[in-house]
């Protein structure tokens, strides 16, 4: 048996302590902030008309069967837990010449959706790049996304099936894929929106980024009542009822390694050393060998940061008419990627996009909202919060309040007025998101998407890291699997 401490109690963190408890391990979980769940974040907002709560990070579930299998391994049944509501339309999608198409799980019913809202031709299209992204998955799923990948050597494994390694395309975008196979700009605005899952931009993303629509169009979009914040309540449930020992509002100042083996860590405001023979950091990577473990040379061999996103939270009196997810896209999308990644090389700073795709959840869920009201979760790309060309300083006077104003009369340009019916409105920026959870820069998914991010099992002997600045990723089923890979290589007490 050993002594386990996982550092973040987000869903990776938590998903690894639930796994080894359940293999027989001594695990302690220490999380600075006083709630669970990391960026599965919850906002309450009390007011005479009554409560309402947002999740104020993702809003969509997506391959539930890794939550189902994390449950499984740990002795219990995910439906025991939380109440999973299937969604149709997954995503409606608005373009900016009013079309709408409405995504869902069924291939044969969206492909007629998109043939009798963009044509025959669209339709053809997409069954195209359907038969594609469906390889990659395939090839994804067996040999990238549930194993551990330490080095390009491991992503080489995928040249040993020519089929995969032509259909991932290496070297190509996921732009270049959807100009070489779909002939509408709107289908292709489509695809480009799910490099943005991963925190990237769809001009420079791999093509292989073509997975994430078929993950999400295959299984299905998913939403627990309540909230996706009450899966990390019963991933936390799940850890105590397997006496894993959660501690909130302790944060680890250091990791001790000397000679290059954990030893314990270090509690901030305390000389104390938490001993400990395994540490897993589910904690942003650079954050690790920053501060955590100082490591300069594998801080420098760190990927692109993903992008951040700029968040409004707003109650709404009487009833929208909107699905459950919405997206209202710009006539010009690359001016939107160019204004949040700004081009550094070429001194062209970031700044927030003035006509930017705008993302709406409107759950009808009687439980996160009083009657006859919505609960409206806005979420815009944005540049990441610092002070350097390809961020944008968040903190400065004026400027949430004035982009906020800037959002709803874009989304009343694009035929949602809601500013008339507001009770309240939040403003979350990346600069919360960054001092909330420690996410550099706000970063939503740690590392911007792509093949190779950093390994789950560090120079360090007897560190881990979980999460999404790791392999596989970010999103929750990603950080989930991140977790089951580092259970799988720490093996049972």
């Amino acid at each position: 048996m050993a002594r386990v401490v996982v550092v973040g109690a987000g869903m990776g963190g938590l998903a690894a302590a639930a796994r080894l408890a359940a293999a027989g391990h001594e695990v302690t979980v220490f999380e600075r902030a006083d709630t669970v769940g990391g960026k599965l974040g919850r906002h309450t907002e009390q007011t005479p008309a009554g409560a309402f709560t947002f999740d104020t990070g993702p809003s969509l579930l997506t391959l539930p069967q890794v939550f189902t299998d994390l449950f499984t391994a740990t002795g219990a049944k995910l439906d025991e837990y939380v109440d999973l509501v299937p969604l149709d339309p997954i995503v409606r999608h608005v373009f900016a010449d009013g079309t709408v198409l409405d995504s869902c799980a069924d291939p044969q019913v969206f492909t007629a959706r998109i043939g009798a809202a963009l044509g025959a031709e669209a339709a053809a299209d997409w069954q195209r790049l359907w038969q594609r992204a469906g390889r990659i998955w395939e090839a994804s799923w067996r040999d990238i996304l549930r194993r551990p990948v330490d080095s390009p050597l491991d992503v080489a494994r995928l040249a040993w099936r020519l089929g995969d390694l032509a259909a991932i395309a290496p070297g190509r975008t996921l732009r270049g894929l959807g100009r070489g196979l779909l002939r509408d700009p709107r289908l292709r605005m489509l695809l480009d929106r799910y490099a943005t899952y991963t925190g990237a931009d769809p001009r420079r993303a791999p093509a292989a980024l073509a997975a994430v629509p078929y993950a999400e169009l295959a299984f299905g979009g998913w939403y627990p009542r309540g909230g996706l914040a009450t899966l990390g309540d019963a991933l936390l449930s799940r850890c105590l009822d397997l006496g894993v020992v959660v501690e909130t509002g302790t944060a680890v100042a250091g990791i001790d390694a000397p000679g290059g083996r954990v030893r314990g860590v270090r509690l901030a405001g305390s000389a104390a050393r938490v001993p400990a023979d395994v540490v897993v950091a589910n904690v942003d990577a650079a954050t690790v060998h920053r501060e955590l473990l100082p490591d300069p040379r594998r801080l420098a061999r760190l990927a692109d940061r993903s992008l951040a996103g700029f968040v409004l939270l707003l109650g709404v009196t009487g009833s929208s008419g909107l699905a459950h997810h919405n997206v209202f896209f710009p006539a010009d999308y690359d001016a939107e990627f160019d204004a949040v990644f700004g081009d550094p090389g070429r001194g062209v700073p970031a700044r927030p996009a003035p006509d930017p795709t705008v993302f709406v959840t409107v759950a009808d869920d009687p439980l996160i909202r009083p009657e006859g009201h919505e609960a409206w979760f806005v979420l815009v790309n944005a540049a990441r919060h610092g002070r350097s060309p390809g961020s944008v300083d968040w903190h400065r006077p004026g400027l949430a309040d004035a982009y906020a104003d800037r959002v709803l009369a874009v989304l009343a340009a694009r035929g949602v007025e809601v500013r008339d019916r507001l009770l309240f409105r939040q403003v979350r920026t990346p600069a919360e998101l960054a001092e909330e959870t420690a996410a550099p820069g706000g970063s939503i998914y740690g590392t911007a998407g792509g093949l190779l991010r950093p390994a789950n099992r560090t120079g360090t002997h007897g560190l881990f890291l979980v999460g999404g600045s790791t392999h596989p990723g970010g999103g929750l089923p990603m950080v989930t699997l991140s977790a089951q890979i580092v259970a799988d290589r720490i093996g049972p007490a």
